[in-house]
């Protein structure tokens, strides 16, 4: 888009951004009543079809208008089909090994993003990028869908001890630790989407890598998110998660500098895996927590406030660091603020508590 079209990286990446900010907002504490209200199944199914729907339309588009428009789409099927109902559905279908549940499951993500870098190249170099977002398109939705279509809804959780006999969903906002999950998770995505979203660019507009070198290491830190889902999960059935979630946003803050110091194919890699270990934690742990602090009954709204601000910070963050690349002509100065805010995260995950909360 920015060769073809003679966008900015800004404008690039502030489709995700500007979408998920009207989105996220209006959308994000209703989606988690719904799953609360409903079950996540039928959500899910709904967002799958806009997210495909998304990847079509960003297919055909040739102006900033219809690209911020598909977006909005992509925001849509992100809340919808996304963590949100993911996470849910894992957190009530599971209980004594609910990380290595989730570990496991969430290796769908690793995989599919490991495997689509080398897809979209291989259908870019044959049929052109935007027939390669149709098809991708088109894929998410004869492959999700049924699945999703197929699924049996976890039983609704009852209102646990932990909640009190006059406790109510509402307390939980009026407490320091839900706020303080709230910062850390929101400053760790932040730091990662930033990073992760303009990586393509850096690598190969500033960088000059080619289209494959600059595949190999965006595919090295997805196939490595696959691991990190595994021993993060494990951790986390054996440790208190407060613990590995600072772990996994430590792993984060000292990947960035790698792209700093150096750019031999050594320090690349060394990058792509702990970042990728990192990345594969990062999202899966965020709910695991929320579930050991709070009530499982009240897990869909929690989630989508947090996830909503999340959403948020992983649209602004990559918009900001390709804003600061346009106005500084380097990525130093954008990738030093990521690594500060992956830092303020994980300020904010060492005071939480390690047992739950009472509300």
């Amino acid at each position: 888009m920015v060769q073809q079209f003679g966008w900015s990286r800004a404008q690039v990446t502030s489709g995700n951004a500007l979408s998920k900010l009207v989105v996220g907002p209006l959308f994000g504490f209703f989606a988690g009543w719904l799953v609360d209200r409903f079950g996540p199944r039928r959500l899910m199914m709904a967002g799958i079809l806009m997210a495909g729907a998304a990847l079509i339309g960003l297919g055909s588009i040739s102006t900033l208008g219809m690209f911020y428009f598909f977006y909005f789409f992509n925001a849509l099927g992100y809340v919808c089909g996304g963590p949100l109902p993911n996470q849910v559905l894992l957190t009530r279908s599971f209980e004594k090994s609910r990380g290595k549940a989730m570990g496991i499951a969430y290796l769908g993500i690793g995989l599919g993003g490991a495997t689509v870098p080398w897809i979209s190249h291989f259908l870019v170099v044959h049929i052109g990028w935007q027939a390669a977002l149709r098809t991708l398109g088109f894929l998410v939705i004869v492959i999700a869908f049924p699945l999703a279509f197929i699924l049996k809804e976890p039983p609704a959780p009852q209102r646990s001890a932990v909640a009190g006999k006059a406790g109510h969903w509402s307390a939980a906002f009026k407490r320091a630790p839900f706020y303080l999950l709230l910062i850390g998770s929101m400053c760790s995505i932040a730091a990662v989407s930033g990073t992760q979203q303009n990586l393509k660019l850096f690598l190969t507009l500033d960088m000059h890598y080619g289209q494959g070198q600059a595949t190999r290491v965006l595919s090295l830190v997805l196939a490595s998110s696959m691991a990190g889902r595994l021993l993060m999960g494990w951790l986390a059935d054996r440790f208190p998660k407060k613990y590995v979630m600072l772990l996994i946003y430590l792993l984060v803050a000292s990947a960035i500098p790698f792209l700093l110091v150096g750019h031999q194919p050594l320090q690349l890699d060394a990058f792509a895996i702990l970042f990728g270990v990192g990345l594969g934690g990062d999202y899966m742990i965020i709910p695991l927590l929320a579930a050991e602090l709070f009530d499982a009954q009240m897990l869909g709204r929690l989630l989508g406030v947090i996830l909503t601000t999340d959403g948020v910070a992983e649209g602004v963050a990559p918009w900001i660091v390709g804003h600061i690349r346009d106005l500084s002509g380097s990525y130093s100065k954008a990738f030093l603020l990521m690594i500060v805010i992956s830092l303020l995260g994980s300020a904010a995950i060492s005071f939480l508590p390690k047992r739950a909360v009472r509300v």
